[in-house]
C-alpha cells in the first residue's frame, strides 16, 4: 500500500484526482436533463393540440420557455462533458487533443447558442 513506484512518484504518474469532478458533472447533468425533459413531456402531451400556433402560444409563457432554454443548455453540457471524456480517452497526440477538443467546444457552444436564440425569438412573438 504505498504510493507506487520510486520511479512513477519522481515522474509524477498516477492519478491526477480530476475524475471525480466530471463524474459528478455528468451525473447532475443527466438528472438535470431527466427532470427537464419529463417536464417538457408531459407539459406537451397535456396541450390540447400539437400544432405551430399551439405549441407557439405554449413557449409564449415565462415557465415553458425558461425549461426549453434548461433543456437545451443541460443537454449541450451533458453532451460536451460525455464527448469530451471520448476524446480524453482515444485521442492521445497533444495537438489532436487540443483540435477534437476546440472543435467540440465551438460547436457544443454554437448549437446551444442557437437553440437558446430561437427559443428566445419563439417567446417573444418574434
Amino acid at each position: 500500500m504505498g504510493n507506487g513506484t520510486s520511479i512513477g512518484r519522481v515522474r509524477g504518474l498516477g492519478s491526477a484526482h480530476s475524475g471525480a469532478t466530471n463524474w459528478i458533472q455528468e451525473r447532475f447533468t443527466g438528472l438535470a436533463s431527466m427532470i427537464v425533459s419529463l417536464y417538457l413531456l408531459f407539459s406537451l402531451l397535456m396541450l390540447p393540440a400539437l400544432n405551430y400556433q399551439t405549441v407557439r402560444a405554449w413557449i409564449s409563457h415565462p415557465l415553458p420557455a425558461t425549461a426549453m432554454v434548461l433543456f437545451v443548455v443541460v443537454n449541450f453540457w451533458h453532451a460536451r462533458s460525455g464527448l469530451r471524456v471520448v476524446i480524453e480517452d482515444y485521442v492521445h497526440e497533444a495537438g489532436a487533443a487540443f483540435a477534437a477538443n476546440a472543435a467540440l467546444n465551438m460547436a457544443a457552444f454554437a448549437g446551444g447558442a442557437f437553440g437558446v436564440l430561437s427559443i428566445i425569438r419563439l417567446a417573444l412573438g418574434a
